[in-house]
């Protein structure tokens, strides 16, 4: 599954640190991401270049009960992206979030939350795209746009 791949992407953005796919996958911290994909309020968009996917985003509504890195409150989806890494740099994460930001404000969304781990490069595109630190964790930020 795709998706899986980008998960697996998505958490092994450091260089050098790569976690093996089977453990990215099973963990239950990274499965909520992709478990039962395509619920009632599951978006998602994927870039494709020459026929093939290079990337993807997707938002979920994840319960209270179950809540991802990023998660800021009940109807308040939380989006995950990863993009190959050749691929990186050259605006496809940036196409692919301003496309999921557009399809959550369609849907009549006020935010959007995302978590990232400081360090990674993508905190930068965030920022640029109007994401705004709302907590901090360990070694990490919950970030969150608004949308209206």
């Amino acid at each position: 599954m795709f998706l899986g791949d980008m998960v697996v992407e998505a958490a092994n953005w450091r260089p050098g640190a790569a976690r093996p796919r089977h453990e990215i996958l099973t963990s239950p911290e990274h499965s909520r991401y992709l478990s039962g994909w395509q619920r009632p309020g599951d978006v998602g968009v994927i870039a494709v270049a020459a026929g093939d996917p290079i990337g993807a985003a997707w938002y979920r509504m994840l319960p209270r009960t179950d809540p991802g890195f990023g998660y800021v409150g009940t109807g308040v989806p939380e989006l995950i992206i990863g993009v190959k890494p050749l691929w990186r740099a050259h605006g496809v994460g940036r196409a692919l979030l301003q496309s999921l930001c557009d399809a959550a404000r369609r849907e009549g969304r006020a935010r959007i939350c995302l978590s990232v781990e400081r360090g990674n490069y993508a905190q930068v595109l965030y920022r640029t795209e109007g994401f705004a630190v709302t907590q901090s964790g360990f070694g990490r930020d919950t970030m969150v746009k608004r949308l209206a």
